[in-house]
Parts: structure tokens; sequence; C-alpha cells
């Protein structure tokens, strides 16, 4: 079944921000879903969107959800992004009388940016009774947290972990919500390279789980591209001076570098490859666009630096939410991290509205869910073992001028979209 974020609290919720709107000095209208309707599929519903309630649902008291992400250490710089994501949609849905009467409690921890620390706050938190735990980042996280929601039978939302070695085809209850799995993300930059007319691409990756399923991934992929070759360099993931393995790429002469399988390198190989004399642009990953351009790399990032997201910048539903969100946070710019941390708590409470507080009845549910998130690029729905069945991400290139009225606290630059890419093949573990 396909929903437009329907459920028994949306009328709720959609009279609760009327009313912010109202409240305003510039009323604006609500959006609730991100793209048109389409046609069903034969044998599901259409979902509509329900007229407001005249009555509230009886309180039937609290429900708790974990916001499991990296708040220290390598990752933080997107856990922070996601935990507010999930705190405003928190807000936002117990304003609006919650998820049919059930109070959304967040419970939060941090990872840490370490696989044992995030597996042992999420044994505590299934203790603690979450029914539901979303925000991890780093593949090494996300494999060993989907380990222990699948033997526990906890649905666990990833935001940005995508090793393919994290779902198997017998996953029931761990779902990617932004970043798909590595195979599927060299698909797009492939695209672009073709149709930039590049024949020489140059990579840096991370040597950990991320980093090495991105090697993978590139090795494949261009290898059916034979007009296209392709230097690997391998870094630690740790590394902060990356101007030996640009200097071996130097003589290589690339027309693109791709930066994906180092996150957190991704500020320094731009500014580094700026200063060896590359002027070529610098493919990212997945990186927080804000810390991107509001440190040291931002002069070098203009015009060159291009980074994939899950958000659809230009929708009015993504300058909608942030709106709301940089007026909630203390961040500075509505990161692609929180739009998924949104969307993750906005279709767990649909599940609870329909299905009750049970872990197992929850997973089962969105399983059989196609949703329309605000500022998100791709309806969000899964393969019977949790891939993302309809990512298209977005790839887009930086910009020091163009924000919209109201949605950049840092500055007046924006991502600027190059492509759209085509629909991924969900990758098969």
């Amino acid at each position: 079944m396909r929903r437009h974020l329907s459920s028994k609290w949306l009328g709720g919720v959609l009279a609760f921000l009327l009313v912010l709107a109202a409240c305003s000095p510039a009323a604006e209208e609500p959006t609730a879903t991100t793209q048109a309707p389409e046609a069903e599929a034969p044998g599901t519903t259409q979902a509509t969107e329900p007229a407001t309630p005249t009555t509230e649902a009886a309180p039937k008291g609290e429900v708790k959800i974990g916001a499991l992400t990296s708040l220290t250490a390598t990752f933080a710089p997107w856990g922070v992004s996601a935990l507010d994501g999930m705190r405003l949609a928190v807000e936002e849905i117990n304003a609006a009388g919650g998820a049919d009467g059930y109070t959304l409690v967040l419970v939060e921890a941090d990872t840490q940016s370490n696989a044992e620390e995030a597996v042992k706050a999420f044994e505590r938190m299934v203790e603690d009774g979450v029914v539901a735990i979303g925000g991890p980042i780093s593949s090494d996280v996300g494999l060993n947290t989907a380990i222990a929601a699948e033997e526990l039978q906890v649905p666990l939302f990833l935001v940005k972990a995508g090793s393919g070695a994290i779902l198997t085809r017998d996953s029931r209850y761990t779902f990617r919500t932004c970043l798909p799995a590595a195979p599927m993300t060299m698909g797009p930059i492939a695209q672009y390279a073709q149709e930039q007319g590049v024949s020489r691409v140059g990579a840096i990756i991370a040597d950990y789980g991320w980093g090495r399923a991105i090697e993978a991934a590139l090795l494949d992929t261009f290898a059916g591209l034979p007009d296209i070759d392709l230097q690997i360099e391998v870094a630690p993931i740790g590394e902060k001076d990356f101007t030996t393995y640009l200097r071996s790429l130097a003589e290589f002469d690339p027309q693109l570098i791709v930066a994906t399988g180092h996150p957190p390198g991704a500020g320094a190989i731009t500014v580094q490859s700026a200063d060896l004399g590359f002027d070529v642009p610098i493919a990212g990953a997945w990186f927080p666009l804000s810390l991107m351009m509001g440190g040291g790399a931002a002069e070098a990032a203009v015009g060159r630096y291009a980074d994939f997201g899950c958000a659809d910048y230009d929708s009015q539903s993504y300058q909608d939410l942030a709106k709301r969100y940089l007026a909630f946070s203390d961040n500075v710019f509505l990161e692609d991290d929180a739009v998924a941390g949104y969307g993750i708590v906005t279709m767990v409470a649909d599940a609870i509205a329909n299905v009750g507080p049970d872990p197992v009845a929850i997973a089962e549910y969105l399983h059989g869910q196609t949703y329309d998130l605000p500022g998100y690029s791709f309806q969000m729905a899964w393969t019977e073992w949790g891939e993302l069945a309809k990512a298209q991400p977005t790839f887009v290139i930086m910009r020091d001028s163009g924000a919209p009225a109201g949605v950049n606290d840092s500055g007046d630059w924006w991502p600027e979209l190059l492509i759209r890419s085509e629909p991924l093949e969900p990758y098969a573990p």
C-alpha cells in the first residue's frame, strides 16, 4: 500500500501545521507529500488524505523510539543532524495528538562512532522497551547493530551505513532510509562521468567497511565502461593529509576524483587537491554540506565539490521542513541526515497508529508501505530484505549563492542540482 503520510494521526499533524502557518508573518501551505500521486500497482489501494478529525484519539500512554547515532567521534557531523530531525518529528507529532493517542518518547544514545558501543546501546534500548531504533551512521556500526536487530526482532533504520554486507536475504528488521548499498551508489557516478565525457577517474577510499565496499563497487561498475580508466588509492580512515595519495593520482591526470569512499576525508581531499592544482570535480561522500561550506573547504568546494543526497533541496516540501527545522534546531542547515531522521519517526508513528506499539508488527507493516516523505528525492519503499526499492539520489554541486529565503542559516550558498539519478536497481545480497 502506498501512503502519503496518511494515518489516524496525520489529520491532527496537518491541523497543527496549519495553525503554525496561520500564526506566522507569512503563512505557508504545509506539504505532506513530495511527489504527485502515481497510479497504483494491481492489488494495492491508494491511501487518501483524511479530513481533519473532529475528535482526537484518547490518550493511550507512551511509546519509546530509539535514536541511536554518532554524537561524538568520526561521524558526529552526520549524527547530530539525524538526531534533531528525529526530535523535530516527535515534537510535531505529539503536538498534534500523538500516534493515534500514543505519546512518542525519544530515547537517545551515542554510538561514539564505534560498533561495539553501538551494540551495547542498542541492547540497552531494547531492554528499556523501545519499539524501533533509528539513526546509525557508518557501515561498521550498521553491520553490528543490524545483527542485533535481527536477533532481537526490533526494527532498525539506518541513515548512512551502506556496506552491502549489512543486509542478507533473511533480513526483516533492518531498513535503509537515505544511503543505499554501496554497489548502488556507483551507478550515479558512472552516469555523471559518461554525461561529462570523462575518460579518467581517480578515487581515494578509506580502509574500513564502507570504503572497501565502494572500492568493489567502483571496480565492478567501471569494468563495464571500457572508455573510462580508473585508479584507486587506499588511505586509513583517520587520515587527514591526502597529499601522498593525490600525488599518486597526479601522473594519471584524472578528470574526476571520487572521494565517496572516504567520508571523513572529503573536505580535506577537496582542499588539498585544489592546493596541488587539480582543477577537476570532486565527487563527495554523502558529506554534510554545511560542514563543507562552513569551514576552510568552502573556497575550494564552490564549483568543484559535487555530492549525493537523499534530499530534494529545491522541493517545496524540503524548504517548508527546513524552515521549521531551523526554528527548532541549533543546526544551521537541514542536511539530508535530518530529513532521514524526520522520516524515520514519521513512518514509525504511522505504523504505531495502524498496528500498535509491537516491534514485530511494526516491521511487518512497514514492509508493505510506500511513503512520500517531506524533503526526500525519492519514494520510501523497501525490498523484502530492507534495501531501498526506489532510490533516486540527487547529485548536486556547491554554488556560493542562490539559497532560497529562510532555508539556510549558514550563508547564501546552495546545492545546485546536476542530475537526479536514474532509479537504482536494489542491491540483492
